[in-house]
Parts: C-alpha cells; sequence; structure tokens
C-alpha cells in the first residue's frame, strides 16, 4: 500500500512539473495544435517541433520535395496548418532605379502542402512604403500566424489582415501611425497569436505602443504607450507568476505586461542598441538576449514585481556571446544561442546559465538571421548563404549533417511532421526525405 501511494506521489508530482513547464509556452506540447508550425517560433513559442520527424539531409538535387518561386522580397517566416503552408511577401511594380521607391503589393500566398500549388492569393494592400527598408530585406518581414481557423497577416503600418482559410477577408485593421524606425530599417515585428487575442507591438521612433486585439473582430482590448525607441522583437506570452505575462524586451528594459490589462508586472534593464531576437520561456523563467552593441542574456524569474534588475529575480546573466538577429533555442533545459550575427553555437543550462559548450563554429560561413530550431533530437541552424548545418540537440556539441540551397535564407525555417519548409530569397522549399 505504501509503495502505491509513493508512486502516485510521484506520478502526480511529475505530472505538475509537466504542466507548469509546458504552460510556459504558446501552446502546450500534447495540443493537437502542436503538430503544426502555426507561428515564427513553433507551437511552444521556443523553436521547437515536439512532434516533427524532418530529414536531416538535403540539397537542390536531394529530398526536395517541391519548390516554388515567390514574387517580391519578404524575410517572414512560412507557417504550417493541415495541408496549408501561408507566405507573406511584398512585390514592387516594375520601375527603374530603387524598387523601394515604387508601389508594392502586400501578398498572402497560401501554398498546397502536398504540391506546392498556390491554392489562393491575396493582395492586402497596394501602396507605396512610406519609408525606406533595410538594405538586406524588403518590406514584409513580419511573419503570419494561424489557429486553423484565421491567417493573419501583419504588413506594419500598412495594416493587420485576417483571412478565413479558404482567402476570405474577414477584418482588417489599418488605422496604425506611420512607424518611424531608426535609419529607415524597415519594420519586422510579428503578432504574436494567443488563445483568443493578437499581441501586436509597435516600437519605433515616433510614440511607441503595445495592443492587443480581439481575433475574431480585430476590436481593441487594450492599447498601452511606452517609451522604448525602434526594435524588431516579437513579443512572447507566457504563463507565471499566477497570471499571462507579455513579455516584450526593447533598448531600454525587457517588460512583462499583465495580459489581462497591459499593466506593467516588472521590468529589468541591461539590453543594448535595437534588440532584435525574441524571448523563450521554461521552468519559471523567460531568457531575453540582444548582441548588437555589447552583449546581454539574463534568465528572468516570472513572479518578479516593478524594477527586479540587480534582483534576485534575475536567476543569471551573461556578458558574452549573445545572439544579435537570431533569437534563442530552448530545448528541455537546453539553451541554443548563436553569437552575434555569425555561425558560432553556445549551449547553456537555461535554468542556471552555465555552459555546456560556448561559441562553438559550425562551419557557418555567412551570417546568420534564421532563428535555430529543433526537432526528433536535433537542431537546425541557418546562415544566409542557404547553408544549413544539423547539430545534436544535446550537452556535447556534434555535428550530424550539412546542407546547401543554392539561395539566400533569412527566414526561420518550419519544421512539420517528416518535412522542412524554407522561404529562400526567390522560392519556397518543401524538403521531405524521398520514399518517406
Amino acid at each position: 500500500m505504501i509503495e502505491k501511494i509513493m508512486k502516485a506521489q510521484r506520478l502526480i508530482a511529475l505530472c505538475a512539473v509537466t504542466c507548469f513547464v509546458s504552460a510556459c509556452s504558446l501552446t502546450a506540447e500534447d495540443s493537437p495544435s502542436a503538430r503544426y508550425w502555426a507561428h515564427w517560433r513553433g507551437p511552444t513559442g521556443n523553436s521547437i517541433a515536439p512532434h516533427a520527424h524532418p530529414p536531416l539531409e538535403w540539397s537542390e538535387s536531394r529530398n526536395v520535395k517541391w519548390k516554388k518561386p515567390l514574387p517580391g522580397r519578404g524575410s517572414g517566416s512560412p507557417v504550417v496548418w493541415e495541408d496549408k503552408v501561408f507566405v507573406v511577401t511584398a512585390a514592387a511594380e516594375e520601375k527603374k532605379g530603387d524598387a523601394k521607391l515604387a508601389s508594392h503589393e502586400f501578398q498572402l500566398y497560401c501554398f498546397d502542402r502536398s504540391t506546392g500549388d498556390v491554392k489562393w492569393k491575396q493582395v492586402a494592400k497596394a501602396a507605396m512604403p512610406h519609408e525606406g527598408s533595410h538594405k538586406d530585406h524588403g518590406f514584409a518581414s513580419a511573419s503570419p500566424c494561424t489557429d486553423g481557423e484565421r491567417v493573419y497577416a501583419h504588413f506594419g503600418t500598412r495594416g493587420l489582415f485576417c483571412y478565413d482559410m479558404k482567402g476570405g477577408l474577414i477584418w482588417k485593421k489599418t488605422d496604425f501611425p506611420a512607424m518611424d524606425i531608426m535609419y529607415d530599417f524597415g519594420e519586422g515585428s510579428s503578432p504574436t497569436l494567443y488563445k483568443d487575442v493578437l499581441v501586436v507591438p509597435g516600437d519605433h521612433e515616433g510614440q511607441s505602443f503595445l495592443l492587443l486585439l480581439d481575433k475574431k473582430t480585430g476590436e481593441e482590448r487594450w492599447r498601452i504607450e511606452h517609451d522604448e525607441p525602434s526594435n524588431w522583437v516579437t513579443p512572447l506570452v507566457v504563463e507565471g507568476g499566477g497570471r499571462a505575462q507579455i513579455i516584450t524586451v526593447g533598448e531600454n528594459f525587457a517588460r512583462s505586461y499583465d495580459l489581462a490589462n497591459g499593466e506593467e508586472l516588472w521590468r529589468c534593464s541591461g539590453a543594448n542598441r535595437r534588440p532584435v531576437g525574441s524571448p523563450v520561456a521554461g521552468h519559471g523563467l523567460v531568457v531575453v538576449a540582444n548582441g548588437h552593441k555589447g552583449s546581454w542574456m539574463a534568465g528572468l524569474r516570472l513572479d518578479g514585481k516593478g524594477d527586479i534588475t540587480g534582483t534576485d529575480k534575475v536567476a543569471w546573466k551573461l556578458d558574452q556571446h549573445a545572439p544579435d538577429i537570431a533569437s534563442p533555442l530552448l530545448s528541455g533545459r537546453r539553451l541554443f544561442f548563436g553569437k552575434k550575427k555569425g555561425g558560432r553555437l553556445s549551449c547553456h543550462d537555461a535554468v542556471t546559465g552555465k555552459p555546456y559548450y560556448k561559441a562553438v563554429e559550425t562551419g557557418l560561413s555567412g551570417n546568420v538571421y534564421s532563428s535555430p530550431v529543433a526537432a526528433n533530437g536535433h537542431v537546425y541552424f541557418t546562415a544566409r548563404d542557404g547553408m544549413t548545418v544539423v547539430i545534436a540537440d544535446s550537452e556535447d556539441f556534434k555535428i550530424v549533417a550539412t546542407n546547401q540551397l543554392d539561395e539566400g535564407v533569412d527566414a526561420t525555417i518550419a519544421l512539420v511532421d517528416r518535412q522542412i519548409f524554407v522561404r529562400g530569397e526567390k522560392h519556397l522549399y518543401c524538403i521531405e526525405e524521398a520514399g518517406k
């Protein structure tokens, strides 16, 4: 009898830990929606595909199920639901000279996942961009997201557009202020879909804001203003400290807001100029990073209040090797991240901050904008020149495979079932092992 009671207690404790860890994410790993890649950070918000078994090796002539051309430019990542793949782009009209001064069509594509055929395409808006963008990308850098009933495409100043799965427009919100982005680098933060709401960031050189919308109607639930200059961070929603929290990272502070009403719960300073990478969360912590000017990473406890800088609510912090453009990846307790824009990879314990290995050469020669992703015991790390190195998802560094495509890749890749979806510079790829 005593042995049965102890066994039951162990089972209850294990379930409690599992529920707590999975709560610190967009979607629990055992949810039906966890099969798909509905947000650019994957189903859990930590760049993990818990049910996928994607291929390890590919090239232009091997394991490419289909490859379809995409007009225009975009670094928004593909998202996948059932038999549909969604991608955004901004296609300039034919014009001599600088295409960035031309009118653009802001488009959402729906591809058939099996064949690569276009199921439908919608032009959300045709407009002249009010300011320029960075030379490395165009005007479609925000990734779409979907809940399986609707798909949301965000083009920043141009608006946020909600469609049904057949391409019918449900609602649109086009009253955003004209964003004033530093150095004309262009907009890029993606909206975050969580349960029945959309979190929309709006940090720029003007009055910055954070907005919560009803996902079914587009109506505002609340809007707050804060003092943050331009950044390209996508918010993360986590459940911790007894409530749902929206985590943002700005140049001045990493912050937590109560999802229910927009109240600021806590803040922590330490970030550097123009943050880009988005946070990850688990084990009662949220991990934030910024590696542009200097290097800063920190594990922050979710139950803080007020300014937690320098308090015990900062579980750990690092002052070297932080990523710049790409976001970190959290797999179990293993925290993977590249160094600045380069191909050196680190792996640390997310709970203690202690390293398993630091800034190891992976063989990637190009800069890295795409965030690392993981599935089935492997980490996929992609550079701008189209090379992807596959690394063991373990505490020991081991390269499993190195793969090369013929065009550049800035967008984070999507992992679903036995497939990989890559938004290249000119094409959308579906990679699947032949014969599977």
